[in-house]
């Protein structure tokens, strides 16, 4: 009987011959950032969320090209990367829907806010609709205890929740993200006559 190894040793990242850490990328970095830090490698915060920014999650390759611009370990910026929540390492939908699950927001039934959106989009807790339009996910506390139960949609904080409230929210989403409009604010543009 043969053996069958794996070679585990080698780096097995898909990569591309683009980078993501474009040289205006780099530019921004240079010179918004390395000047108000103390390191180079201070600066990897910021860098991580310049990359999110830009294509809506961190690909292992931006990561690798991330450390080297920053001269650390790529291990380094794989550990930041994977300690902090609001860092994607995969692919999400245009829309997160984060709904609180804390303890003032559980006792409010944010659970059922968390099973309408199953049912309506067809996904579990941190899945992605296959259209890539939503992703689901429940978080910690999002400090709106007094307005309970809550879900951020994108990074806009939804209060005082109902199952009907959370689907009606979703059907009226736009297909592109930047074209949302909270409709409890009052936008300038709405004011003209």
């Amino acid at each position: 009987m043969a053996w069958i190894a794996e070679n585990r040793r080698d780096p097995q990242v898909k990569t591309s011959d683009t980078p993501y850490l474009t040289d205006a990328l780099k530019a921004v970095l240079r010179d918004r950032y390395f000047p108000r830090y103390p390191t180079k490698r201070a600066v990897l915060l910021p860098a991580l969320h310049l990359i999110q920014h830009t294509y809506d999650w961190i690909p292992t390759q931006a990561l690798q090209e991330v450390a080297e611009f920053l001269e650390i370990a790529p291990a380094e910026a794989l550990d930041t990367a994977t300690f902090y929540e609001e860092y994607w390492l995969k692919p999400k939908g245009k829309y997160l829907i984060g709904v609180c699950r804390s303890l003032a927001c559980e006792l409010c039934q944010s659970a059922k806010l968390t099973d309408t959106v199953r049912r309506k989009l067809g996904i579990e807790v941190g899945q992605t609709t296959t259209d890539g339009r939503f992703t689901l996910i429940e978080m910690e506390c999002l400090g709106s205890c007094g307005s309970a139960p809550v879900a951020l949609t994108n990074e806009v904080l939804q209060e005082n929740l109902t199952p009907e409230k959370l689907e009606k929210l979703i059907d009226s989403l736009p297909a592109d993200p930047h074209d949302f409009k909270d409709p409890g604010i009052t936008w300038p543009e709405d004011d003209k006559h």
